[in-house]
């Protein structure tokens, strides 16, 4: 399959793997999706595999960049499309009317699952909310903050311990305004029996949480979160690609996406770049880049090192090649915004979130800016869910067919010229008027916090 009539290698659609459309001289360029993936190593012949043992990254450190915009029309959709969701009393909308327990410290993490198992009450475990300083310990209270004030659930309680850093009246400076119907506390130290009294909090919220009924609401109130994880030779030309036409579609509508996983930018920001909205903007996604790419060398460590070793055997062989599929997610929209961990989606359209590729803490990264539903696109396959539905998307039939129990939606199609976009949307509606997806029927729902300082 030739993917862009400037490629000189192709993909071959029985095992994802890139092959040279002609010979190819040792330094030059290896082209796919239009751009360098790296350079060849040696010469290459017509119709020799390319991949590891031939070929190395363009990549190295931080660049300087120019405001060059080349935005694309994507009409604005004149649509009655709804879904049904929950609308909460400050104007919020949910796709589920759940509650949750959010624990201001993992020394609770038991208590709550115990509680949870009593109550059916949804539980995140994590190991944080004490012996943190700076902006690790900033970072945490963000990310329960999030959780705590996201729409998807009816109630929450607020677990803490009594003595961390991270103790419930320090969290409540955080958490700021909140509903006192909405939101409970409960100090686990303060109590003789601490899941007899969550029992009682969390049967409260259960009888508050019952006042809401799913109503009709404008699908421009759609919030949704855009990942990759597990990813092989098909995703850039499958999976990805028809969630980027999902995303088109959906801000089309006036709804909103969020494309995260920083480093899986790397040797494709430059595509980023041209569609960011104002100059303002454009200099926070430069600095997004580079603040990324600074990080990575703080630690001593190269920033292109990154194609893990399910992405290679899939046929992805440098961090370009991955990017270059990675953000076909973001569609063609216009970038609105870019957020930082910690912050909550504001503007309709395409914004960008700051955060690591690793699965877990980008979906959490996703959470707690405020998504409804993440939609997940997989080549290798991984059971791993948020908080909010997880809809897990194959780029390839073998992998849908082999793990049924994980994969929600079969993007391989695609491949063979069907574009399935109507299709996906329509079920993308489904989910968030209430359709199960597979990591909530198996219950396998995840937080992890980003680090990057001491622990005391």
């Amino acid at each position: 399959m030739l993917i862009n009539k400037l490629d000189n290698v192709e993909v071959n659609l029985e095992d994802g793997h890139k092959y040279a459309l002609k010979d190819i001289a040792a330094g030059e360029n290896i082209i796919k999706y239009g751009n360098p993936i790296g350079h060849a190593v040696c010469d290459i012949r017509k119709g020799e595999h390319v991949h590891s043992h031939n070929m190395k990254t363009n990549l190295s450190g931080n660049l300087e960049y120019t405001y060059e915009p080349e935005f694309y029309d994507i009409p604005k959709a004149e649509c009655d499309r709804t879904f049904l969701g929950y609308v909460r009393e400050n104007g919020d909308v949910g796709i589920r009317n759940e509650i949750w327990i959010i624990n201001t410290v993992g020394c609770v993490n038991k208590v709550a699952k115990k509680l949870s198992e009593l109550t059916g009450a949804h539980t995140f475990e994590h190991p944080f909310g004490c012996s943190q300083l700076g902006d690790d310990h900033k970072n945490t209270q963000l990310v329960l903050r999030g959780l705590v004030n996201h729409p998807n659930a009816a109630g929450v309680l607020v677990l803490g311990l009594g003595c961390e850093n991270n103790n419930i009246e320090e969290f409540k400076k955080v958490l700021g305004e909140y509903n006192s119907d909405r939101v409970k506390f409960l100090n686990t130290q303060d109590v003789e029996d601490e899941i007899s009294e969550g029992v009682k909090i969390i049967e409260g919220l259960k009888e508050y949480a019952k006042k809401f009924q799913r109503v009709p609401v404008p699908v421009s109130k759609l919030k949704i979160g855009l990942k990759c994880g597990g990813s092989d030779g098909y995703s850039g030309i499958s999976a990805n690609p028809l969630v980027g036409r999902l995303s088109d579609k959906l801000i089309s509508m006036g709804g909103s996406c969020v494309l995260t996983e920083v480093p899986e930018m790397f040797g494709a920001e430059h595509l980023l770049m041209k569609r960011c909205e104002t100059r303002e903007v454009f200099d926070k996604t430069v600095a997004l880049i580079n603040d990324f790419k600074d990080y990575f060398t703080r630690h001593n460590q190269v920033i292109y090192e990154n194609p893990s070793p399910g992405n290679k055997k899939g046929g992805i062989t440098t961090l370009e090649e991955k990017s270059l599929g990675c953000v076909q997610k973001g569609g063609l929209g216009t970038v609105v915004d870019v957020l930082k961990m910690g912050d909550v989606l504001t503007r309709n359209g395409l914004s960008l979130m700051d955060g690591p590729g690793n699965d877990i803490v980008a979906i959490t990264n996703l959470t707690t800016a405020g998504v409804h539903m993440i939609l997940f696109t997989t080549g290798r396959g991984t059971p791993v869910g948020a908080p909010v539905p997880t809809v897990k998307v194959a780029t390839n039939h073998a992998l849908a067919e082999k793990k049924k129990g994980w994969i929600d939606f079969d993007a391989s199609p695609t491949l063979s010229g069907n574009p399935l976009t109507d299709e996906f949307f329509d079920y993308i509606i489904e989910v968030a008027s209430g359709k199960e997806t597979a990591n909530e029927k198996n219950g396998y729902r995840e937080i992890s916090v980003f680090k990057d300082g001491i622990v005391l």
